[in-house]
């Protein structure tokens, strides 16, 4: 028994030898087959055969335990992918190329459903070669994919293009054929019952797929589809976040424009009860919404705010505003009608906010209220004010010469400085036959006067403007009064519905002078009528002798006042003869020589004076237009006797 024992072991060493070398099957067989090439005994060979028999049993548990510790290894590999990543891709690259690797084929790909056209895509391939293969979609049912998302079972085939279990569809096979797969197995990736895609693994060569490379797969598919879960919540929680923060911040926004309104409000409260005016309010308004705000009136003229600008206002926008009753878009600007009821007292233009959300916009439009508040309680004041200014007026224009001292005095106690110039315009509907006319007029004048130091009233059959005299008292002060009626008639005309007449005399300063002011007023209004001009403005000055011709009363010895009375004046307070000259002058047709002889005096005398004449009447005494006014007045002065 010893010598059968010493007779195999050599045989039993290199079988354990092999064993411990990892070597490959076919190695094993070896070592019987040398030991009867020896000639060993009958009872030596059955022993090496038995031990051979149970060395090639150990070897294939060993391997089995190599593979079972590389898939185990694979597998928590994976695990640790999912633990850590958050990239989704680079999972499922990973996931597959493991899949690829532990099978040992030549390729793996995974596919996903793509809901909104109703089949699966290709989301990862490795290995893959063929870009047709690559972009190959599957309908439901459609070859061996189709069918494992269809019964949510794994498939194999050892050979795909002669496996008439699946449906042949000519893309899915044209596919196969470029990537050049037989054998392919697929296995669903599974979230309970449903399924959420297919893992594929594929050879180029005829295989049969074992169950526990079905089962491998399948494990690896588990790992795949709790990826896609994890993906899947994590993109909902970072929506749901998102949403979350979204309303997070609307809520703090609403919360501030909730804060600045309740500020915007206490503010504009207190400027009223304070007695602001209406710059105050803009200013605030501006603050609060940081942006400029525009005061305009019903005019389109600027009554406040660094944005205001005559000419710009924007009337469309203005009557949009009105007509929807809030404030609207226009341009970069937003702008809100100031109303008093169904009457447009003004606008309110905000520049530098171009969007507005709703609470900024309810207190631009509140402003818009206060502001119609502040303008009604100014109009209120001013028309009580104008009242009693207008019977100042009144008393003025009827009696002023029987207490000029004591009608300075009411009006400086009203604000009134009649010792200043003022210019006395006078008013009448033009052309119009409407009763109402004349009372539409006095309430247009009064808006006019609004926010002014002027005053006005009803007289006769006109209605009466007194305002402050802005000229020097120039020689260019008919222009200025001339400009003064005209811009008079035109806004009183917008203000009234109507075309309106305007006529002014020179500034006047005292009750006796503003009187004779109005009734050189009141001609030049009636001149205007004649002269087929009604619905214009115009000065006395500016008509000149037309003035005296047409006008009712022919004041000859006003208009003689008007057109003389610096060379007349001087004469009387130096004792010159400048108004001699003058006349001289024009009798010889404007000869220096004839007109020194005329006066007996020297060429210089005349030349001097005249130069006098040109300092005190202006540098077109001698046009055409004036000289022919002035020949007129020496005229009638000579008739009158003066």
């Amino acid at each position: 028994m010893n010598d059968l024992h010493s007779s195999s072991a050599p045989a039993l060493r290199r079988l354990l030898d092999l064993l411990a070398s990892g070597a490959a099957t076919e190695d094993f067989a070896d070592v019987l087959a040398d030991a009867r090439r020896q000639g060993a005994p009958a009872a030596v060979l059955s022993e090496i055969d038995d031990a051979t028999w149970q060395a090639l049993r150990v070897h294939r548990t060993m391997r089995q335990h190599r593979r079972r510790e590389a898939e185990l290894t694979a597998l928590f590999d994976t695990a640790g992918d999912l633990a850590a990543s958050r990239d989704l891709d680079a999972v499922l690259q990973a996931i597959v190329r493991r899949a690829r690797m532990l099978l040992g084929t030549d390729t793996a790909y995974l596919t996903l459903p793509d809901e909104a056209a109703g089949d699966t895509y290709m989301r990862v391939t490795d290995g893959s070669v063929s870009v047709l293969f690559q972009t190959l979609r599957l309908s439901l049912g459609d070859g061996l994919g189709g069918l494992v998302a269809q019964t949510a079972r794994p498939y194999a085939t050892p050979d795909y293009r002669a496996d008439d279990r699946f449906h042949h569809t000519g893309s899915i096979d044209a596919g196969v054929l470029d990537e050049g797969l037989v054998a392919i197995i697929g296995v669903p990736l599974l979230l309970g019952d449903r399924v959420i895609g297919v893992l594929f693994a594929a050879d180029r060569s005829p295989r049969a797929f074992s169950p526990d490379e079905v089962a491998l797969l399948c494990t690896l598919a588990a790992h795949a589809a709790i990826a896609l879960d994890t993906a899947k919540s994590l993109a909902d929680a970072r929506a749901a976040l998102t949403e979350l923060n979204s309303a997070n911040e609307l809520i703090r926004a609403h919360s501030a424009a909730v804060q600045r309104a309740e500020r915007g409000h206490d503010r504009l409260t207190d400027l009223v009860l304070r007695g602001a005016e209406v710059p105050d309010v803009a200013a605030a308004v501006a603050a609060l919404l940081g942006g400029g705000i525009a005061v305009l009136d019903a005019e389109g003229e600027p009554l406040a705010g660094p944005a205001a600008a005559p000419g710009t206002g924007p009337a469309e926008a203005a009557a949009a505003s009105r007509a929807e009753g809030r404030s609207v878009r226009h341009g970069e600007a937003w702008v809100c009608a100031v109303l008093a009821g169904q009457e447009q007292l003004g606008t309110l233009v905000l520049r530098g906010r171009p969007d507005l959300d709703d609470a900024d916009r309810r207190l631009f439009e509140r402003a818009g209220v206060v502001t119609a508040l502040l303008l009604l309680l100014r109009r209120s004041v001013a028309e009580t004010e104008n009242r009693v200014r207008g019977e100042l007026l009144a008393d003025l224009l009827t009696a002023p010469d029987r207490d000029p001292a004591g009608l300075t005095a009411r009006g400086r106690r009203l604000g009134v400085d009649l010792g200043r110039p003022h210019l006395v315009l006078v008013a009448e509907p033009g052309d119009v036959r409407d009763a109402g006319a004349h009372s539409r007029l006095a309430g247009a004048a009064g808006r006019y006067l609004f926010g002014s130091r002027g005053i006005s009233a009803e007289h006769g059959e006109a209605v009466v403007l007194l305002v402050p005299d802005g000229g020097d008292g120039g020689p260019g002060e008919g222009d200025a009064a001339q400009r003064v009626a005209g811009q008079a008639a035109e806004r009183l005309a917008r203000l009234a519905g109507f075309p309106v007449t305007v006529g002014t005399g020179r500034p006047a300063a005292g009750p006796v002078a503003l009187a004779a002011a109005y009734a050189e007023g009141l001609r030049c209004v009636r001149a205007l009528r004649v002269l087929g001009r009604s619905g214009e403005g115009g000065s006395a000055r500016a008509l000149g002798f037309l003035g005296v011709l047409l006008g009712d009363g022919h004041d000859v010895a006003g208009f003689v006042r008007a057109t003389l009375g610096p060379l007349l004046e001087y004469d009387a307070r130096r004792g010159t003869e400048l108004v001699r000259t003058l006349r001289a002058y024009f009798d010889c047709g404007g000869s220096l020589t004839r007109a020194k002889d005329e006066l007996h005096v020297h060429v210089n005398t005349v030349v001097q004076r005249l130069d006098r004449v040109e300092v005190l009447l202006g540098r077109d005494w001698n046009g055409p237009e004036r000289s022919l006014e002035l020949q007129l007045a020496l005229r009638l002065q000579l008739l009158s006797g003066r």
